[in-house]
Parts: C-alpha cells; sequence; structure tokens
C-alpha cells in the first residue's frame, strides 16, 4: 500500500509544479535562451570582439615562407643536343616584414577598438530591448486574459438580466422592450467575447515568438497593487540621463569618433609608409657536374620606404567622402539624442499620467459599482429600466478592464523610462516580479 501511495504523492506533486503560474522572471529567462533576437545579437557581439585582433595584426609584423622546385634539361654540355642531363634546384625563403610607420594602419587599429566598442553597446541595447519586450509581452498576455474574463463575467450578468426581464414579460410585470434591450446586450457581449478570446491568441502567440513555447499560465498582479512614482521624480533629471547614458546615443558617438579616424585614415594616403624588411633563402641546385652543383644561401635585413606622387586625385575623393560621412554622423548624433530625450519625457509622462489614471479608475470602480447596485435596487423596485442596470454592467467591467490595462502600462512605462536613459538592468525586473501573485 505505501508504493502507490508515494506514487499518488509523487504525481500530485509534479502536477502541482506544472500547474503553478509561471512569472516575469521565469519567462525572462526562457527569453534569454530561445528568442533568436536576442541570440543574433550575441552573435554580432562574438563578432565584434574580433575587430581589434584584427586591427592590431596591421600593425604586426608579417613572416612568410615561399619555396619552389624545379627540374630542366642542362643544354650547356651540346646546343644542338636538347636532351641533356637533368637539372634540379630546389629553394626556399624565409622572410618578415615589419611595418615601421604606415599611419593608415594605425587608423585602423584605432577604429577596430571603436568598432568592437560599438559592438559592445549594440549587445547592451539588444538586453535592454529584450528586458522591456519580454515585460510587454508579457501584461499584454495579462491584460487580454483580463478583458476575457471581464467579457465572460458582463456575458453572465447581461445573461441573468435578459433572463428576468423575461420573467418579467412573461407575468406582464415589463414591455417587450426591456427584453429587445437584454437580448441585444447579450448578442453584443457574445461578439466582445470572441474578439477577446482572438485577441488573447494573438497576444500569447506574440509571447512565443519571443520564449519559444507560451506557459500554461501566467502569474498576474496582486489584487490592490500599489505603484509607485520612478526616482528622480522630475523629468530633467531622466532627459539628462537619456541624452548621455542612452545606450543608441552611445553607439553614435562611438560612430562619430570613427568618422573622425576615417578621415585621417583616408589622408594617410598622401604619407610615405617605411617597413623593416629580413629574409634568408636557400637554394640547392643538384646538376650532372661538380660544377653545375652547389648551395647558395642568402640572408639580408633592411629597410624599405615608399612615397606616394600622384594617384589619380583618388586619395583627396576619398578624404572628402569621409569628411561628408563625419558630418554625416554627427546629425545623426544629434538627432538619436533627441530622439532618446523624447522617449524619456513621454515614459516618464506615461508613468505619471498611468498613476493618476490608475488612482483614478480605482475610484472610479469603486462608484461604478455603487451605481451597478443602486440600478438594480431601482429595478426591482421600479425606478429603474432594464437599459439602466445593463449600462452601470457595462460601465462596471469596462472600468475594471481600463485599471488593469492601465496598471500594466505604467509598469512597462516605467521599464522604458529606464531604458531611455541607459540604466535598465535584469536587476529591475525583480521589483515588478515582486508585484505579481506567485
Amino acid at each position: 500500500m505505501q508504493k502507490p501511495l508515494i506514487a499518488v504523492l509523487l504525481a500530485g506533486a509534479f502536477f502541482s509544479l506544472n500547474a503553478s503560474a509561471a512569472d516575469l522572471i521565469q519567462v525572462y529567462q526562457q527569453a534569454l535562451a530561445n528568442d533568436a533576437t536576442y541570440a543574433s545579437a550575441r552573435a554580432a557581439l562574438n563578432a565584434g570582439r574580433e575587430r581589434t585582433t584584427q586591427g592590431r595584426a596591421g600593425l604586426l609584423p608579417t613572416v612568410g615562407v615561399t619555396g619552389s622546385l624545379t627540374s630542366g634539361e642542362d643544354g650547356s654540355q651540346n646546343i644542338f643536343d636538347r636532351s641533356g642531363p637533368t637539372v634540379r634546384t630546389n629553394g626556399y625563403t624565409v622572410s618578415l616584414l615589419q611595418p615601421l610607420f604606415r599611419w593608415e594602419n594605425w587608423q585602423a587599429y584605432q577604429q577596430s577598438k571603436l568598432n568592437q566598442a560599438i559592438a559592445e553597446a549594440e549587445f547592451a541595447r539588444a538586453q535592454q530591448d529584450l528586458i522591456t519586450r519580454v515585460a510587454q509581452a508579457y501584461f499584454d498576455v495579462l491584460a487580454a486574459q483580463d478583458k476575457l474574463e471581464s467579457t465572460r463575467a458582463q456575458k453572465t450578468a447581461v445573461a441573468e438580466q435578459l433572463a428576468s426581464a423575461k420573467r418579467n414579460f412573461e407575468v406582464g410585470t415589463q414591455t417587450i422592450t426591456d427584453t429587445h434591450e437584454a437580448q441585444a446586450a447579450n448578442d453584443l457581449v457574445i461578439a466582445q467575447e470572441f474578439a477577446a478570446v482572438n485577441d488573447l491568441d494573438n497576444k500569447r502567440n506574440a509571447l512565443q515568438a519571443i520564449i519559444g513555447s507560451v506557459p500554461d499560465s501566467l502569474a498576474p498582479l496582486k489584487p490592490g497593487v500599489t505603484l509607485a512614482l520612478p526616482q528622480p521624480a522630475t523629468v530633467d533629471a531622466w532627459v539628462s540621463s537619456a541624452e548621455t547614458q542612452n545606450y543608441s546615443v552611445t553607439v553614435q558617438e562611438l560612430v562619430v569618433e570613427r568618422s573622425k579616424r576615417d578621415i585621417s585614415r583616408n589622408r594617410a594616403g598622401h604619407l610615405p609608409t617605411l617597413d623593416l624588411l629580413a629574409s634568408s633563402s636557400r637554394t640547392d641546385v643538384n646538376g650532372p657536374s661538380r660544377a653545375a652543383t652547389g648551395v647558395s644561401k642568402n640572408n639580408a635585413i633592411g629597410v624599405q620606404w615608399s612615397v606616394p606622387i600622384f594617384n589619380g586625385f583618388a586619395v583627396t575623393s576619398r578624404v572628402r567622402e569621409a569628411i561628408a560621412l563625419e558630418d554625416k554622423a554627427r546629425n545623426d548624433l544629434e538627432a538619436t539624442r533627441r530622439n532618446a530625450a523624447l522617449q524619456a519625457r513621454q515614459s516618464f509622462l506615461g508613468v505619471s499620467s498611468g498613476l493618476a489614471q490608475v488612482k483614478a479608475l480605482e475610484a472610479a470602480e469603486v462608484s461604478s459599482n455603487s451605481a451597478l447596485e443602486s440600478n438594480k435596487l431601482g429595478y426591482q423596485v421600479g425606478v429603474r429600466i432594464n437599459i439602466d442596470v445593463l449600462n452601470a454592467q457595462r460601465q462596471l467591467y469596462q472600468t475594471r478592464t481600463d485599471l488593469s490595462r492601465a496598471r500594466y502600462d505604467t509598469i512597462v512605462n516605467g521599464l522604458r523610462l529606464k531604458a531611455a536613459s541607459g540604466s535598465l538592468r535584469e536587476a529591475d525586473l525583480v521589483p515588478v516580479n515582486n508585484l505579481l501573485d506567485k
């Protein structure tokens, strides 16, 4: 008897674990492992980290080995006899070239470091984007679930009102108009239910596109959760941070610096170059006679310089092009900085107005519930008609839906505000996750 009991307990524990709702942290961890956009950004980071090594290669020596093995006839014995003895020559050369002064290579190395820094900043931006995308998709599903639950609750209430209207009409205490109004409201809420089901499927599919699969259930917000203003509570502080620390701004600042280096790199086409050369060669000749056989060795070291004189104005043209691109990068930086400031302002206003909206909707929910109860009582005593009750029901459920949506939008705007200021981190999901009923 003990073994079946243990099996039942284990099965029950396993079922309870599977039935538990996934919270925001768990969903985010799934996104880290499965989101294709984030995986692409991670691969781009790994590729970008190789840029410095590639740029440094232009400053380091180049060592190579070349060789040859040839075989031919020795026609020196008899100029009329082309079938003379065979002469084999085997040789190789080891060479080294060390750049001593190549301004273009130096600037390319500096650019490679900037390219790696750009890759790092773009990956950090992708991390923030993943956090906001996961949070948005998560709360979109919760909002769609709330809408569907509210619609179904309204459907139940309308169905009860329809049944009441039909009974009252049958006994002659109400007109057919009340029945028609309740029937119209019932048909409308059924249509709204179909739309809510479809919207929930779409939102769950959007979440699935990020994490690879959708959990059976998501942890909702705790009842009566309290949201607070972001700190600091002034928009100017967030805007100032966005203009300097936003990762898009950081990327564009690095692009401007890279453009400056590109101007200098192209101007290097007018400068001389100086290289250190060293080589060691050996040649073995095997011929038909002692005179035709031997070994020769040669070791050399020196410097090689080159001075460009004229190249058809190509360098001058590339310099003008680089200057124009640097001006474009500066304007792009200004546009990016302004956009970051705009995002910070919009997100801050979204949080502050969202908090005010939540407070107002909480009061409206209480008032709507009281209005519904009053209309139901008035309907029973004959001072209210059926449509008054239906309108009060519709207002209450719409208020509840708007209240939950306002809470979700406020939370997401808080995360977007931190992303705009460049301060959003994975740890910022913890206080949001603590608001969930897990």
